[in-house]
C-alpha cells in the first residue's frame, strides 16, 4: 500500500480522470468513493478537490496541497501582533500589486518588500484555519500579548514531594487595598515563607510601605522560631528559593542564611513557575482574604475629584487591624484549610505527621543573625555610643564609659540599636537620645508635606509651560504648533531667563590670578607669560 509522497502523487491523475468522467456525464458517487478509499481521504475531500479544480483549473495540478504558515508569514504575524486578518489583507494587496492591479496599501502595514508573494493567495477562512493548525495556542498568545501570555499555555512537571523543612519558598505580595498607617493611606506588603512539602506557612511579616531586607529578616525570624507566638511549624530549612529581588540578595539576608547553613537558591528572573507554591499562596491570599477586606481597590471605579468632602468613603482598616487579619488568615490556612495534594489533611496535620527530625536554634542566639553588623569598634563615652552622628543611651551603660563595643542594628530601624562587645557577646539595647516628641514629629511631617506639595505644583506649572500643543490634522500635513506668542512677550521672557542664569552672569576673568611662586613647576606654556608679569 502506497503512503506519503507516493500516495500524494496519485492525486493529480485521479482528479483528472474524475473531471473527464464529469465532462462525459458518467461521474457517479461510487467513482468518488472509490477514489477516496484509494487515496486515503474522505469522499467529502475528493468532492472539494473537484470543486476547486473546476473553479480554478490551476489547482488541479496540486490537489490536496494545503496552505502552510511559512517563516515569512510568521514574521508578518509578529509584526501585526497576531492579527491574522490584517496579515491576510496585506498578502492580498501584495499579490494584486504583483499582477499590476490597483490596490491601496494597508495603513500601518509592513514594507511591501517584506511581504511574501503567494500564488495563489488562500482565502481568509483557509488562512485562519492554517494559522490555528500550524501555530500552537501558546505561540498565538505570545504573538498577540507577548511571552508572558505564552507561558500560560506551557506544561510544567511537578517536583517530587520531599520532607518538611527540605525546601522553603519566600516572596513579597502587595495587598491591593488601602490601610490607614499613622494617618496616611498606604498599600501594605506581606512577606512570608512557606514549606513546599506540607504547604505550611512558617513565617509572616507585614510592612506598611515597600518591603526591605528588614521585612525578610523579621519573617525569617518568625519562621525559624517555634516558641512563643510562633510555630509549631518552623525550624531551620535546608533550601530556600527566592526570586531576584535586591532585598533578598542583600549581604545581610545572604549572611543570615549562611549562618543558618541554609542553601540559598536564586531563581532566574521572570520565572514564577519555578516557585509555584508561594505564587499559589499569593493568589489564594488575594482571592480569599484581600478581596473581602474594606478598602479593596481592584473593584473600585475611578471617581472624579469633588469639591465637597465625600462622606460615603469606604471604611479603611488600620495597619494594626490589617496585620491581625493577615496573621489570623495564616493561622486558618495552617490549621483548617485543606489544600489539594495533602490527601485531605491541613498543612499543620501534614507537618506534624512527617517524622523528619527538626533543627532548631535558641532565641537568644538568633537575635544576632537577624541584625546587620556595623563593622566598626567604638568606645562608650559619657554621652553613650555615637552612631551615624547621633547618640544612643541605655541604662546598662552606667559605669562602663571607655569600653570598646560594636553595634548591630535592624535595617531601616534607627530608633534603637543592639550593642555587643568586640567578641560578639550581647551587652544590651540602646535607644536614641534626645528623640523628638510626637508633637514635633507631627509638625515636621506637616512642613514636609507642604514643601513637597509646593514643589509638585511648581514642577506641574513648569511642565505646562514646556509642553507643546499641536493642532489636530485630518489630512497628511506637517505638524502645526499652537500657542502664538508675540515678539515682545518672547523678548521679555528671554531677558528674564538671562538675568536668572548665574552662569551667564559670572565673570571668571574679572580678577586675574596672581603669578605662581618661583618654586612651583610651571608648565612650559605659562612660563613666558609668568616672566612678563614678574618684570
Amino acid at each position: 500500500m502506497l503512503e506519503g509522497p507516493g500516495l500524494a502523487a496519485l492525486r493529480v491523475p485521479a482528479v483528472e480522470q474524475l473531471l473527464r468522467l464529469r465532462r462525459q456525464g458518467r461521474l457517479s458517487r461510487g467513482h468518488v468513493r472509490l477514489a477516496g478509499e484509494c487515496l486515503g481521504v474522505s469522499e467529502r475531500t475528493v468532492w472539494r478537490w473537484l470543486a476547486q479544480a473546476e473553479a480554478e483549473p490551476r489547482t488541479a495540478e496540486r490537489p490536496g496541497n494545503r496552505f502552510e504558515v511559512t517563516s515569512e508569514v510568521r514574521v508578518l504575524l509578529a509584526y501585526w501582533r497576531g492579527n491574522a486578518s490584517a496579515v491576510h489583507r496585506q498578502l492580498v494587496v501584495r499579490a494584486q500589486a504583483a499582477v499590476g492591479e490597483p490596490a491601496a496599501p494597508v495603513p500601518g502595514g509592513a514594507p511591501m518588500e517584506a511581504v511574501p508573494l503567494l500564488d495563489p493567495v488562500p482565502s481568509l477562512s483557509t488562512f485562519l484555519r492554517a494559522v490555528r493548525r500550524d501555530l500552537t495556542a501558546g505561540e498565538r498568545a505570545g504573538l498577540a500579548r507577548g511571552p508572558e501570555a505564552a507561558r500560560a499555555h506551557d506544561v510544567f512537571g511537578r517536583r517530587p514531594r520531599l520532607w518538611r523543612n527540605h525546601t522553603w519558598e519566600a516572596d513579597h505580595v502587595q495587598a491591593p487595598l488601602l490601610v490607614d498607617a499613622d494617618g496616611e493611606l498606604v498599600r501594605p506588603w506581606v512577606t512570608w515563607f512557606i514549606d513546599v512539602a506540607t504547604k505550611a506557612i512558617t513565617g509572616t511579616a507585614v510592612t506598611p510601605g515597600h518591603p526591605s531586607r528588614a521585612s525578610i529578616l523579621a519573617a525569617l525570624r518568625a519562621a525559624v522560631l517555634r516558641t512563643g507566638p510562633y510555630g509549631p511549624a518552623g525550624g531551620i530549612p535546608e533550601h530556600v528559593r527566592v526570586d531576584r529581588g535586591r532585598d533578598f540578595l542583600s549581604k545581610t539576608v545572604l549572611g543570615a542564611f549562611t549562618d543558618l547553613d541554609t542553601k540559598f537558591e536564586d531563581l532566574p528572573a521572570y520565572s514564577p513557575h519555578l516557585k509555584g507554591t508561594v505564587e499559589n499562596l499569593n493568589r489564594c491570599a488575594d482571592r480569599m482574604l484581600f478581596a473581602v477586606l474594606p478598602g479593596y481597590t481592584l473593584t473600585l471605579k475611578p471617581r472624579r475629584a469633588k469639591k465637597k468632602p465625600d462622606f460615603d468613603e469606604p471604611l479603611r482598616l488600620t495597619f494594626e487591624e490589617f496585620t491581625a487579619e493577615v496573621l489570623d488568615w495564616a493561622r486558618w490556612w495552617n490549621t483548617e484549610h485543606r489544600p489539594a495534594g495533602l490527601a485531605g489533611r491541613t498543612p499543620l496535620e501534614a507537618w506534624q505527621g512527617d517524622p523528619t527530625p527538626l533543627s532548631d536554634i535558641p532565641e537568644a542566639a538568633l537575635w544576632g543573625l537577624m541584625l546587620e553588623d556595623d563593622g566598626r569598634v567604638r568606645k562608650l563615652s559619657s554621652h553613650g555610643v555615637r552612631w551615624r552622628g547621633r547618640d544612643y543611651l541605655g541604662a546598662w551603660m552606667a559605669g562602663q564609659a571607655g569600653r570598646s563595643v560594636r553595634i548591630r542594628h535592624m535595617p531601616h530601624h534607627d530608633h534603637e540599636i543592639e550593642v555587643c562587645d568586640p567578641a560578639g557577646r550581647h551587652l544590651g539595647t540602646a535607644h536614641l537620645a534626645d528623640a523628638a516628641t510626637p508633637e514635633q514629629l507631627d509638625e515636621l511631617r506637616r512642613i514636609r508635606t507642604v514643601r513637597a506639595r509646593r514643589l509638585r505644583e511648581d514642577a506641574k506649572k513648569a511642565e505646562a509651560l514646556r509642553r507643546q500643543r499641536y493642532a489636530p490634522a485630518t489630512m497628511p500635513t506637517p505638524a502645526k504648533r499652537l500657542g502664538a506668542v508675540t515678539a515682545a512677550e518672547a523678548g521679555q521672557e528671554l531677558d528674564a531667563a538671562a538675568d536668572s542664569d548665574m552662569a551667564a552672569l559670572a565673570l571668571p576673568d574679572l580678577i586675574p590670578p596672581s603669578p605662581p611662586p618661583d618654586d612651583w613647576n610651571t608648565p612650559a606654556s605659562l612660563r613666558p607669560a609668568t616672566r612678563e608679569e614678574k618684570r
